[in-house]
């Protein structure tokens, strides 16, 4: 029997990617998960993000989704603000500017598109909601990862991200992992995200 785990969570709004709680009334994945200690996040997700979060005490398999020459690619669902546009999903596509703590940065081409309105259930709490303004979704796909990458890209383009779920791990979906549940890879699911 192996002795790494490998384990596929989705994760609710207001849940930090971490275990331990820095002050009481945190709510982390201590408080869903009962794994071993030395089970950890590949990457992270926002606390105001949602979606599939892969967890692992294998370092050979983190670092190999996490190394930048690899080019795993994250796919989101974004609530965007306003009736986002052709030229702006260009422009998403493209690599827009965005700011990091260390100056700009100019993100890599992507797949950007509007979707129809996904069949999930309102955030807990719901998202703002302005009667006068539409919102849309759009489907984007990355390649890198950079602190809260997406919501400053769709800053970026001037449709403001108001939800988003990380929907696809390297183009695996895991439509069974309901919200704030989780469950253990299958050893081919795991030799796919290798």
């Amino acid at each position: 029997m192996s002795k790494y785990v490998y384990y596929i969570f989705n994760k609710p709004y207001n849940v930090l990617s971490q275990f331990t709680k820095e002050v009481p009334e945190h709510i982390t994945l201590q408080d869903f998960l009962d794994l071993p200690s030395d089970v950890y996040p590949v990457g992270r997700l926002d606390k105001d993000s949602e979606g599939l979060l892969l967890l692992t005490n294998d370092n050979h398999f983190k670092n190999k989704l996490l190394d930048p020459k690899n080019k795993s690619p994250k796919t989101y669902l974004a609530q965007v603000e306003g009736d986002i546009n052709q030229e702006a999903l260009n422009q998403l596509s493209k690599g827009v500017s965005i700011k990091l703590k260390k100056g700009f940065y100019q993100t890599k081409p992507c797949i950007a598109d509007k979707v129809n309105p996904p069949n999930i259930g309102d955030r807990v709490p719901p998202i703002r909601v302005r009667v006068s303004i539409p919102t849309s979704w759009i489907e984007i796909t990355i390649q890198e990862g950079k602190n809260r990458q997406i919501r400053k890209m769709c800053a970026a383009v001037a449709f403001p991200c108001l939800r988003l779920i990380r929907s696809k791990v390297k183009g695996e979906s895991f439509e069974d992992v309901l919200l704030g549940k989780g469950r253990h890879l299958t050893s081919s699911e795991i030799r796919s995200l290798i």
